[in-house]
């Protein structure tokens, strides 16, 4: 992995920045020790990466909620000034479920910002999206998803990135790779899928799908009882939001904004230890 050019640049320096929304940002891998409460494929990859050779940083941009007009005009700059080494990127799912989106003006403003990426010379991964069976309300969205997928897999061979093809994960058809609101990962899906980014790089882990039982059967009741919970707890809220005009990330900053060394053992949390440590010392409280 240290000869790895694809991860390290000729000062040997390895540098891994997080772009994007939710999705990247962790959220359904719930983690209040960490930044935002949450975790995510992310942490798992950067500590991986620590694991199999120290001396990784890493920053993580990602905010829920982002368009992908935010990823580029909030995320980018912070992150070419950190000269990353491993970039990855997944921006637009937002813009999809929003009224209105030209997919074609979308994907050409991905392309300029993947172009942009790139162009550093750093490892840039980016990702599919995933066929969420959500509602028969969202099968609507189905041709975007569609759109979206086939332009990213054409942007990456021609810009020479590695795909994640997320689309195309069958573990994922599986509800229990999701959280309750059914439009994120949970825990396991996380895991999972940091596997499957660790194994685009060569990089070595132990990370494997979860062993379940099948699933359960659901009874008529049961099913509508969590069709009602899932409305009331996630779709009419949503709704009040964008009516609002506001959205879950307005009040967050991101994670990790600055890149931090990754500790071989213990990876993020040790990090989050050692800060409450030197918090509440006789020194940092004026004692």
């Amino acid at each position: 992995m240290g000869s790895n050019p694809l991860l390290s640049d000729r000062e040997g320096r390895r540098v891994f920045v997080a772009l994007g929304d939710s999705f990247t940002e962790g959220v359904g891998d719930r983690d209040e020790r960490l930044p935002n409460g949450v975790r995510g494929w992310a942490d798992r990859v950067a500590e991986k990466l620590a694991k199999a050779e120290p001396g990784w940083e890493y920053a993580n941009l990602a905010i829920r909620s982002k368009r992908l007009r935010h990823v580029i005009t909030e995320q980018l700059e912070p992150a070419l000034a950190m000269r990353p080494t491993l970039i990855t990127l997944y921006a637009g799912g937002n813009d999809i479920l929003d009224i209105g989106t030209d997919m074609a003006a979308l994907m050409d403003e991905y392309e300029d910002l993947v172009a942009r990426l790139a162009g550093t010379g750093a490892t840039v991964v980016l990702f599919t999206g995933f066929d969420v069976k959500v509602s028969a309300v969202l099968e609507l969205l189905k041709k975007r998803n569609t759109v979206y997928n086939q332009r990213v897999r054409e942007i990456s061979a021609k810009y020479g990135t590695v795909l994640v093809d997320y689309w195309c994960l069958d573990a994922f058809h599986d509800r229990r790779m999701w959280d309750s609101d059914r439009l994120h990962m949970s825990k396991a899906g996380h895991k999972y899928l940091a596997g499957q980014v660790l194994d685009q790089l060569g990089v070595p882990h132990k990370i494997r799908l979860k062993d379940w039982d099948p699933p359960a059967r659901l009874s008529l009741r049961e099913w509508e009882q969590r069709q009602r919970r899932w409305v009331n707890d996630w779709v009419l809220p949503l709704f009040g939001r964008k009516i609002r005009g506001v959205t879950l990330g307005d009040a967050l900053a991101p994670r990790w904004p600055e890149p931090v060394k990754v500790p071989r053992k213990r990876g993020l949390k040790k990090l989050m230890d050692r800060d409450a440590v030197l918090k509440n010392s006789p020194k940092a409280s004026g004692l």
